[in-house]
């Protein structure tokens, strides 16, 4: 008898967040779910890691699932480091990590905590997905996104994916009949262009909140955000190789 895969659920929004909830619901269909995620949000923690305080990680039953859950007190990142050394009774087999509500696409990947515990998840030698829905209401329907990650998650686990092998995935806020399929493509080179709005609290002390717009500045017609902008979900292999091979060959001619 094959044994069930070993599938590990985490995000950044936080355990109750309506987005893992969706994710948990199909992700048990494909395996035995453990989920390890934040007790709240943690929106923005990119890779950071909790090293000057000690992690809180307690068992509960949110869900009338078979699922196994745990809440953490630290990061996306910290959850995948504690599941695979403490929690998990043996390496999961994939991480999922989502459904985040809003995007993930073009450099907002450099700022998630979702891709960061799929980014995580790889260093150990265990593949990871990061899901992103293009829709911040805790009211948004996950149906698509659902029947999206469900797929691309059946896929990787029957399919020839490698251990260190990482997927950004972006859902547009679309009907699932209104999405037009899906594109592999690459991160698109957009940018933020920032604010910090100054303001008062109640004594009259200033305070700044932290404001933007995303501009896409990229011409081509082969990344991630055209590709939502057109209907499509997008899929972005990533790796935690951030060297800039172009950059260090350039560097050869310095004769340093």
């Amino acid at each position: 008898m094959k044994k069930k895969n070993v599938i590990l659920v985490t995000n950044d929004d936080g355990i109750l967040a309506p987005g893992i909830r969706a994710l948990i619901h199909v992700m048990s269909s494909l395996g035995e779910v453990y989920v390890v995620a934040p007790a709240e949000g943690k929106s923005g923690k990119s890779h950071s890691v909790s090293v000057e305080y000690p992690l809180r990680c307690e068992s509960v039953k949110l869900d009338n699932g078979p699922q196994r859950e745990w809440r953490v007190s630290g990061t996306p990142a910290d959850c995948v480091k504690l599941a695979i050394d403490h929690v998990l009774p043996k390496p999961p087999n994939i991480c999922v990590s989502g459904i985040n509500h809003g995007t993930n696409a073009s450099l907002n990947v450099l700022y998630s905590g979702t891709v960061s515990a799929a980014v995580e998840a790889a260093l150990s030698g265990i593949p990871g997905i990061g899901f992103s829905l293009l829709d911040d209401s805790s009211l948004a329907d996950f149906s698509a996104a659902q029947y999206y990650a469900e797929n691309i998650v059946k896929k990787a686990l029957n399919a020839d994916f490698p251990r260190e092998g990482i997927l950004n995935v972006n859902i547009p806020k679309l009907a699932k009949e209104q999405i037009k399929g899906i594109k592999i493509c690459r991160q698109s080179k957009g940018a933020w262009r920032e604010n910090f709005e100054k303001r008062a609290d109640p004594k009259g002390r200033p305070y700044y909140w932290l404001t933007g717009k995303y501009t896409d500045t990229d011409p081509g017609s082969d990344h991630d955000h055209r590709a939502l902008e057109e209907g499509y979900v997008s899929i972005v292999p990533i790796s935690f190789d951030r060297t800039d091979y172009k950059l260090m060959k350039k560097l050869d001619s310095w004769n340093l």
